[in-house]
């Protein structure tokens, strides 16, 4: 989505809106798409080479603690392709997110295009993350790597939560 106009009710009077989206959300949508096929890359040039039996969850540490057929990690990018699209078609309709303040005729196009924003980021992360897990089960079924490592999950809830957060204090700036 690169561009769109949507309608919405202020409690005032209809407005169109058009959102356009800048360079660098071009840049991240791009990324995005460019991450999610690699992703799929990855898994099929390593699909064949993989065990039996291979890690399919892993605690908070990082270590494997559960193991499933290889068939599971196809998972992987099933979901992060759902969830990538799924919040991508979700861009295209801002005026149907839940906002931490009240939309008003001026704080609509602010508040509209920071959503959009932190939707892309947060659909970019969520293949980045997916993609880490996968690129490290790989190793591990050759037994030359140990697990995804006690770094991965204090980093994954930071990438997500400091951009949520930042979201939403700017949102009660941009009032």
């Amino acid at each position: 989505m690169l561009s769109q106009i949507e309608t919405i009710d202020t409690g005032f009077k209809m407005e169109q809106i058009v959102l356009k989206a800048t360079l660098g959300d071009k840049i991240l949508e791009s990324l995005g798409w460019l991450t999610l096929f690699l992703l799929w890359c990855l898994i099929f040039v390593n699909y064949n080479k993989l065990p039996a039996i291979i890690p399919v969850h892993y605690n908070t540490l990082g270590k494997a603690d559960n193991f499933g057929g290889k068939e599971t990690i196809l998972f992987l990018p099933v979901i992060a392709t759902v969830i990538f699209i799924g919040m991508t078609i979700l861009t295209r309709f801002p005026h149907i997110f839940n906002y931490p303040v009240k939309i008003t005729e001026d704080n609509a196009f602010r508040q509209y295009t920071d959503a959009c924003r932190l939707i892309r980021y947060l659909k970019f992360i969520i293949v980045v993350i997916f993609g880490i897990i996968t690129f490290k089960t790989i190793p591990n079924t050759a037994g030359t790597s140990d697990g995804l490592g006690a770094w991965f999950l204090p980093v994954t809830l930071g990438c997500i939560a400091i951009p949520v957060i930042y979201y939403v204090v700017q949102s009660f700036r941009r009032v």
